[in-house]
């Protein structure tokens, strides 16, 4: 597995699901990590727990990705602990299915302020505190935006393809500052939200899994993987790349 020691990442969203996931395995593979939640203290405390059984570097850190000053004080705290920022994951996002004819204005600007107001008030950021080196900036999506279209999901869908863009955008945008940013569409993957939503035994999930050529629905740790190779400088001549990670749906 790549390496990441000596790097210190903030992980945004990162107290369940996919953003604690890739918490626990930059822990595993040396870097420091800044657990972002807006909530859920608990669950944020018990992934820093994790992390530091192993023999990793982690703290918790509340914040509203949507509020300018919350992500100030993230990055603020990620450098007078562990003295700077090399990675972002812009992990934070919400979501909620419904018919057009539900969908209301509180509920549109929920989700995009969080999915991505959140994505460019922390790349905004960040990039004043990665060195001279540059730093890697990692965007979570989902084939929602491409791959898969589902039928009340126009504004979580929307979401998404609007960080689909500013992840071309600001690949091209930061290049020159040796700044790279990527985005990894993860397929249907098994979370604490997905089992809240009543998707885990319905029939949305057995079509979910009939489309995908691996025959199951992913794990945190799937997209993980993903997420480690793209912060580590294994993939440093990548930038502006949309990496899906769905298990072969189609």
């Amino acid at each position: 597995m790549s390496d990441l020691k000596g790097k210190v990442a903030v992980v945004t969203g990162a107290s369940k699901g996919i953003g604690a996931g890739v918490a626990r395995a930059f822990g595993a593979v040396g870097a420091a990590v800044v657990v972002n939640y807006a909530s859920d203290r608990a669950g944020a405390d018990k992934v820093v727990a994790d992390i530091k059984a192993k023999g990793g570097k982690a703290i918790a850190v509340q914040g509203d990705v949507a509020k300018a000053a919350d992500v100030q004080k993230l990055f603020a705290t990620a450098k007078e602990t562990f003295g700077g920022v090399h990675v972002l994951v812009n992990n934070a996002g919400v979501y909620k299915f419904d018919a057009i004819e539900n969908v209301t204005e509180d509920e549109f600007h929920r989700q995009f302020n969080i999915n991505v107001l959140g994505t460019v008030l922390a790349t905004r950021e960040a990039v004043k505190y990665f060195g001279p080196n540059g730093g890697s900036v990692i965007n979570v999506g989902s084939n929602a935006s491409a791959e898969a279209t589902v039928p009340t999901a126009s504004v979580y869908s929307a979401t998404k393809g609007a960080v689909d863009t500013l992840t071309r955008v600001l690949a091209a945008e930061l290049g020159p500052r040796k700044i790279r940013v990527n985005i990894i569409a993860p397929g249907g993957t098994e979370t604490e939200g997905l089992v809240t939503a009543g998707v885990k035994g319905s029939e949305f999930e057995k079509a979910l899994v009939d489309r995908t050529a691996l025959g199951r629905l992913g794990q945190p740790d799937d997209i993980a993987r993903v997420a480690v190779f793209l912060a580590s400088d294994d993939s440093a001549w990548m930038t502006g790349e949309r990496l899906a990670a769905t298990g072969g749906y189609r």
